[in-house]
Formats: C-alpha cells, structure tokens, sequence
C-alpha cells in the first residue's frame, strides 16, 4: 500500500500552508502525517502545490495499490480498517468530504474525478481541521489521541520529588528534565517529549504537549490545550496555543488562542488579545476569500506564518493574521492582516527585502543546526512572488 496525502482545501490553512503542506501541520502531539504513518506503519507522501513538490515530493508506486487520504483527516482504528478494505476505484467518505480513494495502481487521482468511483461511507467519526482555527480549538482532542497512540503499552521515565504532580495522567520520555514545576493532570494528560526540559517554578495545566527538545523556561504558566512543538522555547503565560516547533517565545507576555510557525521568535513581552472588549465574534483574514471572515469564535488570538519576527512590546490586537517571513516592531497594535515579506508597524509597513529575509533565515536555521537549503530559498523566493499582491 503506497499512501498519498492530497490537499482538499490548502487555502484554508494559509499561511501556515504557504511553506508546508497541511499533511505537516502539528496539531496535537503529532503532525497528521506522522499520525498516519506510525498507525500504518508506512511512509507517506503529498501532491502538493508545484512549489512545494521539491522539499515534499509525491511518490508513485505502479506496483502496488496507491491510497489517497485526504489530508485534512486525522486516523483512527476503525478509518484505517475501512481504508485497508478498499478495493482499486472504490472511495470512501463522510456526510461531505471525500477522506480515502482506492487507485489501484493507476498513479493519478484528480478530486473532481472522484464521481467515477464507487462510493463507501465510513462509520468512523474521524477527527479533523477544515479550517485553520481548528489547529487550536481540536488540539485538546488532538493531544489526547496522541496521547494514547504514543504512550500505549510504555512506561514514564520517574519524575523528581521536587516537583508537584495532580493526577497520574502524565508520560515523561527519556532524557526529558522537570524540576520544582507544578503539573496539574487532572484537567488532561500532560506529555514531555525526549530531551524536553522545564524549569522551576513552572505551572502546567493539561492538557499539554511538550515535543522532544523544546523548553518552558522559569516560572512559565501554561493553560491547554497547548502544544510546544520541537525545538522551542516558552516563557511567559499561554492558553490553548499551538506552536508547530522551532520557535520562540523565551520572555513574559500572553499568547492565548493562536497558531505560531516555525522558525518564528516573539519578542520581550509580546502579548496578544484573544478576546474583543465588547466579547463580539472574532473575524479573521481569510486567504481563501482575500477578507474579514467571521470564524464563529470568541477566542481567537494571533496566526503567524513562518520566519516571522516581532520586537520587545509589540502588541496584537484579537484576530491577527500574520504571513511569511514578516518583521513587526514598534507601539500601538499593527493592523489584523500583515501580508508576508512585510517590514514596519502600526504606523507603515514597507517591503522586506528578500535578501535581508535569506540572511537571517540562514543565521537562525543554522543555530539549531538546521540547514537553509536552495530549496528553501526557491520556496521563500515564490512565496514573495504570490504575496506581492497584498503589499501594494
């Protein structure tokens, strides 16, 4: 079985999708594809946006049944029993959306084709994100799922009597360090990733994810359902946020309802609203319809794309959406939309220059040890081409 992800509604997820495609999202513990590839067992693959198709590249297998999974789903045991019993042609999907296709060994699958195929509906109720502030609104069924998948059938590393634990609902993976922190389980399971650190004096409410490698520096005070993705570093307070990894927000301030990228860094305190002064719904930039969309929420707090930075003190007003590689600094909130490639503040914004935008991707990827390849410039390079509309 040859597994592909296809992309249903990409637009939705932007800008978080400008740089990754949605199979790469984290929600939960686990980005969805890493979700599907460890229940299946198998590697996967995208088609993906032409831009994106050399860092995310599709395999096809003409030797084997091709599966096409809509990538907007998340597994499930019974989903993935439906799915092995899939014959070539046949599809499955719920009340709406298509979530598995059977190909057989044709290699191409197109999804206003799938009329051609016959029809199966599954009896599972898959979790899944159709638009982009489900990352955080689903995260606490995410981080439970995850939860258990990981930890099914294994044994915590001990946590240290200096610390304070409610609940037992907590899994502490090798290598992970936890001293004098408060860990409260008893609102949701609490994970520590492999390598993980926290660090005295901090306050934890589960549900929490803390993912291999990253952080909660002193007296941090989390409220889930958060994740801190790989390789970051949390100071501060924080409420049902995802940060999908490499990130930073090392110092005091608020992030509450929001969605950061990767390789983003938020300055000394930084604070963010999730709730408007007169409680009303929260509207968001939408990518898909290029306005204000209401998203039916009364918390919604910051979106941030990818490589994007902002200065000590900024602040954000409820509903931000913040593109690619965009630099923020300076007083007063900046506007709710800030187009990628953007440079400036409250007052004006100008263009980022690219080179500029190339140089310090290059310095903090190279921290981390990460490389910035000649893809990464091509991805970065057509993400400012397709963006330049929103800047004029």
């Amino acid at each position: 079985m040859n597994v592909i992800f296809f992309e249903e509604n990409r637009e939705q997820f932007l800008p978080l999708t400008f740089t990754r495609p949605v199979a790469d999202i984290r929600v939960g513990i686990l980005t969805i594809r890493e979700k599907w590839e460890k229940m299946l067992n198998v590697k996967t693959s995208t088609k993906t946006v032409d831009y994106l198709s050399k860092k995310f590249p599709i395999v096809l297998d003409k030797k084997s049944s091709n599966i096409w999974i809509n990538s907007s789903f998340f597994p499930n045991e019974t989903l993935i029993a439906e799915i092995r019993t899939l014959n070539p042609n046949e599809i499955l999907m719920d009340s709406t959306s298509v979530i598995a296709v059977n190909t057989g060994d044709i290699d191409c699958f197109e999804l206003s084709n799938w009329g051609n195929y016959t029809k199966k509906t599954t009896l599972s109720k898959p979790l899944f994100i159709d638009k982009i502030t489900d990352i955080f609104t689903k995260n606490e069924a995410a981080i439970q799922f995850d939860f258990d998948l990981i930890t099914k059938g294994r044994t915590s590393q001990p946590l240290s009597k200096t610390n304070t634990i409610l609940g037992n609902n907590i899994f502490v993976e090798e290598g992970a360090k936890v001293e004098a922190a408060t860990l409260n389980a008893t609102t949701g399971c609490i994970y520590i990733g492999a390598a993980a650190e926290i660090m005295e004096g901090s306050v934890v409410r589960g549900p929490f994810a803390l993912c291999e490698y990253a952080t909660l520096k002193l007296a941090t005070k989390i409220y889930g359902a958060t994740t801190v993705g790989p390789h970051s570093k949390v100071g501060g307070e924080v409420t049902n946020s995802v940060i999908l990894g490499y990130s930073n927000k090392g110092h005091d301030g608020f992030l509450g309802n929001s969605i950061i990228g990767e390789w983003c860094n938020l300055g000394a305190d930084t604070n963010n609203s999730n709730l408007k002064n007169n409680y009303a719904e929260v509207k968001l930039w939408n990518y898909a319809t290029e306005k204000m969309e209401p998203t039916g929420l009364q918390f919604c707090g910051l979106i941030m794309g990818d490589h994007s930075k902002c200065g000590i003190n900024t602040m954000f007003n409820t509903g931000t959406v913040v593109g690619v590689s965009a630099n923020i600094f300076g007083g007063n909130f900046p506007p709710n939309f800030i187009p990628s490639f953007s440079w400036g503040g409250a007052s004006s914004f100008e263009n980022y220059n690219i080179d500029k935008a190339f140089e310090v991707a290059t310095q903090v990827m190279e921290r981390r040890n990460v490389p910035f390849t000649p893809i990464d410039k091509e991805i970065l390079e057509t993400v400012f081409e397709i963006t330049s509309k929103y800047r004029e």
